[in-house]
């Protein structure tokens, strides 16, 4: 992972154990792959059919991801096209032992989707919708499509997902190997729970169809199983009816209480979409919204007058007060009201609403996700624990977001479980001791254009995983998860049997190999 020193001298590395005092180091970028077959293995691929790209300008487009700490560059680029395509990749890199890094939208934070030489696997070219079949409320789809890609497709048919992540540029497949999470989630689970059957090419080149009925083994584990065990090339996914959203919002100044309020709604089922939104910890949004005037009507006679949230002109005649009697804070008080005045039209963009409804979230969430949290740089490490644990790893969170950074943002929201999906649950972001509902949070800084070091960032991330640990919880996504984490988290036994079931699938280790293991 990284080179000891002596204490009191300096590492060879940057981010070496001593370059930031007290910060034990979990994770740099990996060394470089040396390349030595390189040569023969594309020579390989070309006689294969495979074409690949060596020139520094395709190589440089894929140098970091989202995260912007981490960057590498491969050796080459292929992009995906067809099952076969890949499974002649993938066999050639087992015989010649090259790795290979597969991206879809290139979300991840840690640098899980930017390869440190041999190959990198552009998925993207696989983006088609195969077939939407009505009659089983099902949609067959490339792996590579992006969701609001998926989205536009299934509205033509009157459709739409049940699950997906908030941010709609994550592809079908890279979102299925880590779990996705939608502020429907509470009700229907995360999007790794909606698929029905898989085309998985595994490590050695196999083409498998797979399912809880079919191959029930290589489904287990390819479903959260973070690009680990095969490359997802197609999905079968549940979908549901269109329907129109709308949204409610209430607001608190206390995490505690919103938190409280979520759980609440979200085990008396009493709506259909919920979670909250933060801009800091003293403007606390509880969402709740629902698909159906006649769900909606339910939750106004039984649930509403039960939550302790206020409307916004009550919140802003509060908050009014707070900072009357906190003069010293009405620079905190002055970012809010410009956070409210830019984040809260694109919410209620006259183009996707029509009468207080919601015409199209797809557009509007992930518009809204890039333009007010996406960056140069973003981290957004995350804890995911039982109900009971997750008001105090909140708060425990959220005491760090305020020494490390002046605007940050929580997002906070309940993952329902199935309990058929136990064993896809392993080593994963669903923590072992949930039952029922799975709760997780995102502790992202806004940093508003400001560039921050290495170390800082690191540092922070240290501090939230810190308190997962010690409080036995797991992690919302291994997008935002450090590797040193792992054995930490989940203890060597079940590390061990996943590292052995790799093994056996994967004999080269070169799928996706700087990941987890």
């Amino acid at each position: 992972m990284f080179e000891e020193v002596a204490p009191g001298t300096l590492g060879a590395c940057h981010v070496a154990p001593d370059a930031l005092q007290g910060i034990k180091r979990q994770q740099t970028n990996p060394g470089r792959w040396r390349g030595e077959p390189w040569g023969t293995f594309v020579a390989d691929l070309r006689a294969d059919g495979v074409e690949i790209s060596e020139s520094m300008a395709a190589r440089g487009a894929y140098a970091t991801d989202a995260g912007g700490t981490a960057y590498g560059l491969p050796h080459g680029v292929v992009l995906a096209r067809s099952a076969a395509q890949v499974a002649a990749l993938l066999k050639a890199a087992q015989r010649h032992r090259v790795p290979v890094t597969v991206r879809g939208g290139g979300l991840t934070t840690e640098g899980e989707s930017v390869a440190f030489g041999g190959v990198l696997l552009d998925m993207t070219g696989m983006s088609r919708v195969l077939e939407i079949d009505p009659h089983t409320m099902t949609v067959r789809t490339q792996a590579g499509i992006f969701w609001h890609s998926l989205a536009e497709e299934l509205r033509r048919e009157k459709l739409d997902y049940l699950s997906a992540p908030l941010n709609l540029t994550s592809s079908v497949g890279g979102t299925l190997g880590v779990g996705g999470i939608d502020v429907n989630s509470p009700r229907l689970g995360c999007s790794a729970d909606q698929a029905v059957a898989l085309q998985v090419v595994t490590p050695t080149g196999d083409i498998v169809e797979c399912s809880d009925t079919e191959n029930a083994a290589l489904f287990e584990r390819v479903i959260l199983g973070y690009g680990q065990f095969g490359v997802i090339t197609e999905a079968t996914l549940k979908v549901r009816p269109y329907t129109p959203l709308r949204m409610h919002y209430y607001y608190y100044s206390s995490l505690r209480i919103a938190i409280e309020d979520l759980q609440m709604i979200d085990r008396n089922g009493a709506s259909d979409y919920s979670g909250i939104l933060t801009i800091l910890d003293c403007a606390v949004n509880l969402l709740v919204a629902f698909d159906s005037p006649e769900r909606e009507e339910a939750f106004r006679k039984q649930w509403a007058s039960k939550l302790r949230g206020h409307g916004e002109f009550g919140f802003a005649l509060r908050m009014l007060a707070r900072y009357a009697l906190r003069p010293w804070r009405l620079g905190e008080a002055w970012y809010l009201l410009q956070r409210k005045r830019e984040l809260f039209p694109e919410l209620q963009r006259s183009e996707y609403m029509r009468d207080g409804t919601m015409l199209d979230r797809t557009v509007v969430f992930s518009r809204a996700v890039w333009k007010f949290w996406g960056g140069r740089q973003m981290v957004i490490p995350d804890l995911a624990t039982s109900a009971g644990k997750f008001v105090e790893a909140v708060e425990r969170g959220n005491a760090v977001c305020r020494k490390y950074f002046p605007h940050y943002t929580l997002y906070c929201v309940g993952i329902r479980l199935r309990p058929e999906h136990r064993e896809h649950y392993e080593m994963s972001c669903i923590p072992p001791d949930a039952e029922g509902w799975a709760y997780g949070c995102e502790f992202e800084p806004v940093t508003n254009g400001r560039t921050y070091s290495r170390d800082h960032l690191q540092a922070f991330k240290n501090a939230i995983y810190d308190i997962g640990v010690d409080m036995g919880a797991s992690y919302y996504r291994f997008g935002g998860m450090m590797k040193g984490y792992i054995r930490r988290v989940f203890g060597d036994a079940l590390v061990d049997r996943h590292l052995a079931m790799k093994r056996k699938a994967d004999p080269a280790m070169i799928l996706n190999r700087d990941v987890i293991f």
